[in-house]
């Protein structure tokens, strides 16, 4: 079993990372083989919505891009995949550009007949809720503000997973990361830990 996880911050030595490694660390320990992807370190060129791997063959489970970078080889990664930890940090309101555009450019993973015009692409591949997600998000603002700094970031990327049919099984939002006690900071790691851990006991129950 192979877990994804994809760091959203610029900070690859923040809090958001630190969380994102539990996770990882958590769903290890169930015997999972898992991989780290900090989106600041890879080329990730903006999308230019020319829509030419939305209508690219669709036998193909990713469609080709003509933009070169390192885009074609994360696909591979995650299309390989069995579960997915996705982490950002809050940025004026929702996730950060870095994961935003890792976003748009998983457009590849999707399928729409040029005959069909102003409808959603359909997974090229759907997972059929057999992969599972988990989602962290952090912010300055206390948890009492999940609902405005956080949901908005867990909606965003929950609505990739929707598209791809990949069940969110957790998520966790960290508030006022500025101010937060030890106590509460190993709190919210042992959380992430458990989260992981959780992620890959839902993957194996589904595949029973």
């Amino acid at each position: 079993m192979k877990i994804l996880g994809v760091l959203g911050s610029p900070r690859v030595k923040g809090i958001c990372s630190t969380l994102l490694q539990h996770a990882l660390d958590g769903a290890k320990s169930q015997g999972a083989t898992v991989q780290r992807v900090d989106l600041i370190n890879k080329n990730i060129k903006h999308c230019m919505g020319c829509c030419k791997c939305l209508f690219d063959d669709q036998s193909l489970a990713i469609g080709k891009c003509p933009l070169k970078d390192d885009m074609a080889a994360l696909l591979e990664a995650y299309v390989q995949a069995d579960g997915y930890i996705l982490a950002s940090p809050t940025y004026d309101g929702s996730i950060t550009a870095l994961l935003k555009k890792f976003l748009e450019r998983k457009i590849a993973l999707t399928h729409r007949p040029s005959e069909a015009p102003a409808t959603i692409g359909a997974a090229r591949v759907p997972a059929g809720f057999r992969k599972k997600a988990i989602m962290i998000v952090t912010g300055n603002c206390p948890d009492e503000y999940r609902e405005l700094m956080g949901d908005p970031c867990f909606e965003m990327m929950e609505g990739h997973f929707m598209i791809e049919q990949v069940e969110t099984v957790g998520k966790i939002y960290v508030g006022g990361v500025e101010t937060l006690s030890d106590e509460t900071i190993q709190e919210k790691l042992e959380h992430s830990f458990n989260m992981g851990k959780t992620l890959v006991e839902c993957i194996i129950a589904e595949s029973r």
